[in-house]
């Protein structure tokens, strides 16, 4: 991401606080992007409605939308002074990540902004929520916003995989660090470089008695510690802003935001999808509900949104 001239806010009307548009337009304020107030609506009653006429269905489904485009603009009239282009749209739809990536797809989008809840583990591995959907699919990135202030001279932190040698993953960290600089900008505010490295396997220390775990991990350490430092004089980040640990980066990452209060955490994603995706997730998700502020989950370069522009649903 380079800059920021088109948001998309995803209004959630269980959220009286309605902490994506805030977000939002703090960020407009800051940017001068516009903002896009999307709600999708969906009444599943209107599934039962088979014996009515067409005429009949059309009328239900059009009042419901002109009853929740009302009650949007009230929703943005406090913020009507506040940016410089608001806009609102209501759109009718049953799925309402194949919507939100539609319309980033048409209008493109610079970044989409959601609130996010906490979701039961149970309930996540069979029924996928929408912000799963827009981490593994969504063309642009998604900012996925909890109940954080963002103070100027807050904390970011770009989380990064410094040892992968990948030319994908290198493009990845790069844009991890240039993203959260960008942000940081925003705010004022420091960007810290994250790198976590798994701990020595125990199958080794068990099938081979020469192993030296000691040893091993100091040269693990050593090599993730040294990929860390290339990047952080890269982009000009000062060495004690660089912190490499060991761990599970989902637990470490959670741990360094709380102990610092960052405001941010930036991060690439895969964008798994199937069962994989269903059974393991990825580090961005598994983030969402340990982690107590906001979520910047960012694609690799190349990436193919599996959502076509004018897809329909079945």
């Amino acid at each position: 991401m380079n800059n920021l001239n088109k948001i998309l806010a995803v209004i959630d009307p269980a959220d009286e606080a309605q902490k994506s548009l805030k977000r939002a337009v703090e960020l407009a304020k800051k940017t001068g992007a516009s903002v896009t107030a999307l709600l999708v609506v969906y009444d599943f009653s209107y599934e039962m409605t088979t014996m009515l006429s067409g005429d009949e269905r059309e009328l239900m489904r059009r009042s419901m939308i002109e009853e929740r485009t009302a009650w949007l603009d009230e929703v943005l009239t406090p913020y009507a002074g506040q940016v410089q282009q608001l806009h609102s749209l209501v759109e009718w739809h049953n799925r309402p990540f194949e919507t939100i990536i539609q319309h980033t797809l048409k209008d493109n989008f610079d970044l989409i902004v959601k609130a996010t809840h906490k979701h039961h583990l149970l309930h996540s591995v069979i029924f996928t929520p929408t912000d799963w959907h827009l981490i593994r699919k969504a063309p642009a990135p998604v900012l996925l916003v909890k109940d954080h202030a963002w103070p100027e001279n807050g904390q970011i932190i770009a989380a990064i995989n410094a040892a992968n040698e990948e030319k994908h993953h290198k493009d990845l960290n790069q844009n991890i660090i240039k993203t959260a600089q960008l942000f940081a900008s925003y705010l004022h505010s420091d960007t810290y470089l994250l790198n976590c490295y798994p701990g020595t396997p125990v199958n080794l220390t068990v099938e081979l008695p020469e192993f030296d775990p000691t040893q091993y991990r100091q040269a693990i350490r050593q090599h993730h510690q040294t990929s860390a430092l290339q990047y952080a004089k890269q982009f000009s980040i000062a060495e004690d802003k660089c912190m490499v640990k060991e761990g599970l980066p989902e637990s470490i990452i959670n741990d360094v935001a709380k102990e610092i209060d960052a405001e941010l955490i930036v991060i690439g994603t895969v964008g798994r999808t199937g069962l994989s995706a269903a059974l393991l997730g990825n580090t961005a998700e598994h983030l969402l509900d340990a982690a107590n502020c906001d979520v910047l989950a960012i694609k690799p370069e190349g990436f193919v949104c599996p959502i076509k522009l004018d897809d329909k649903s079945e």
